[in-house]
């Protein structure tokens, strides 16, 4: 079900909305913030506990130093500014998937302050600030049974519990649902190229909460924000966005006040409903965690890992235009994770023209891929197939027709195009004689065309070249075919 608003263009004009996003990323470590459970997803339930991460008297939380050194390599790569000390509080609130009635997180004192990312937008690039990313633990996961149509039972797993988290907020300088959705995909790259999380959306490794408000345009002064959870894609993220948008302005178009809460997106109803009154900071009487020093990160072990810091995708992609000649297009869709981007810089220093691989890459792979539902680490043709095959075209060893025959015939058995080129091995005719006597007898069977381009319609060349492809079943050399052809019409 859509939205059931309709508010003119005229009235939406009329409002700014004001966006800020938190990011719950999980921590990809071995094992959990505070003690030396499994850090682990999808294990038996209530199976990865211990006294620690269950709160249970007596026990005392250590902190985990790669923790530390993830939290601090995500705050590098968006650009924030490392604090060299910081400090753990409690954050106290009951929830029972939270054994310990409080969170170990930061509040006043976070690991990293003052970063941005970069977004596209129509009027050009846009940064967008981060306030703060700060260090925490996970809650456990309540499981409803029936939710949320006839919820009768909820089970607890606290195996959750203790997972390492980061939060990073944002300013509030997102103004529409497009640039959140930006945003986040960017947000969401750095943090892949950094290995620091696996940001499954699915399993719960990155999560977001978005605050929106509407305002006058014009005014200074914020409105009265919502906050919007319980939203497990960024799509869904931008739907949610335009919705409670809508909903805004409605209610202050029809003179009500906006309330502040939180509220819930339903992606069946495609609409966000009130959840509960939002909680102020006072609320969770945050305190200083009395069993945990501060956190010192020095500037030499912040030197340390800076120097694990990778190439980011925005520095990867001005690169490889540069130095391949390749497109924006093209570095996007090579870019999109580390590990393709480096397969295929791989293979195009093996292969005679990286140019071609891209476009191979653009122009072969992704739309087989995009039909077939899969991702390009799916791919059954590797880079240095691609590479490959895009020798043997730079070659005149293949023609493109030949070139599209393999690679469908590597998508229907899986086989990468090495094992298929093998096999298969078309033979592509580079005999000028042999090609030169089916030319002359296209020629002799078509006077009319023959004529026309003696009269000066040069385009009819290209119709000599696909009779004789026809003819020689797609195996005449294309580049020596177009020559031979233009050379005995004009002789």
């Amino acid at each position: 079900m859509s939205t059931a608003l309709s508010l003119s263009p005229e009235i939406l004009a009329k409002y700014e909305p004001v966006i800020g996003l938190e990011v719950h990323v999980q921590l990809l470590t071995e094992t959990k913030a505070f003690c030396g459970c499994l850090n682990r997803f999808g294990s038996a339930p209530n199976t990865n506990i211990c006294p620690v991460c269950l709160g249970l008297p007596g026990a005392l939380p250590v902190l985990n130093e790669r923790a530390v050194e993830f939290a601090t390599l995500a705050a590098m790569a968006l650009n924030c500014r490392i604090n060299e000390r910081s400090i753990f509080a409690r954050k106290n609130y009951f929830y029972p998937d939270l054994p310990k009635g409080y969170q170990i997180s930061q509040y006043d004192k976070p690991l990293a302050e003052h970063g941005w990312i970069e977004v596209p937008t129509p009027n050009g690039p846009k940064r967008i600030g981060i306030t703060r990313l700060h260090m925490e633990e996970d809650a456990g996961k309540s499981l409803h049974d029936g939710f949320p149509d006839s919820a009768t039972r909820t089970y607890v797993d606290v195996n959750r519990c203790g997972t390492p988290l980061i939060e990073i907020v944002s300013e509030p300088d997102i103004r529409t649902p497009d640039e959140a959705y930006e945003y986040l995909t960017r947000l969401k790259e750095i943090l892949l190229y950094t290995a620091v999380s696996d940001c499954n959306m699915e399993e719960g490794s990155l999560r977001c909460d978005a605050n929106v408000s509407v305002r006058p345009r014009g005014q200074e002064k914020f409105g009265t924000k919502a906050e919007v959870k319980n939203v497990n894609s960024f799509r869904f993220i931008r739907a949610a966005l335009e919705y409670e948008i809508e909903r805004q302005i409605e209610v202050i178009e029809s003179g009500g006040r906006v309330v502040q809460e939180t509220r819930l997106w339903n992606a069946n109803e495609g609409r966000t409903y009130s959840m509960r009154s939002k909680e102020q900071a006072h609320d969770y009487r945050y305190f200083p965690e009395p069993d945990l020093p501060p956190l010192i990160v020095t500037a030499e072990r912040q030197a340390e890992i800076r120097a694990q810091l990778p190439e980011l995708p925005e520095a990867r992609r001005a690169r490889m235009i540069a130095q391949y000649e390749i497109t924006e297009q093209d570095a996007a869709t090579l870019t999109a994770t580390r590990e393709f981007a480096d397969q295929f810089e791989a293979a195009a220093k093996a292969a005679k023209s990286p140019k071609r691989v891209a476009n191979l890459v653009q122009s072969e792979l992704t739309s087989r891929l995009k039909a077939k539902g899969l991702e390009l680490e799916q791919s059954p043709i590797s880079m240095k197939g691609i590479a490959l095959a895009a020798d043997l075209a730079e070659e005149g060893k293949l023609s493109s027709k030949q070139l599209k025959q393999l690679f469908d015939i590597a998508f229907e058995t899986g086989e990468d195009f090495p094992v298929v080129y093998e096999r298969e091995k078309p033979q592509q005719i580079s005999d000028a004689g042999a090609i030169e006597k089916m030319i002359d007898e296209v020629i002799a069977a078509n006077p009319k065309q023959v004529e026309q381009y003696r009269g000066g319609k040069k385009t009819v060349a290209a119709f000599f070249v696909g009779q004789v492809m026809k003819l020689s079943k797609g195996q005449a050399n294309p580049a020596l075919l177009n020559e031979l052809v233009v050379k005995k019409l004009d002789a």
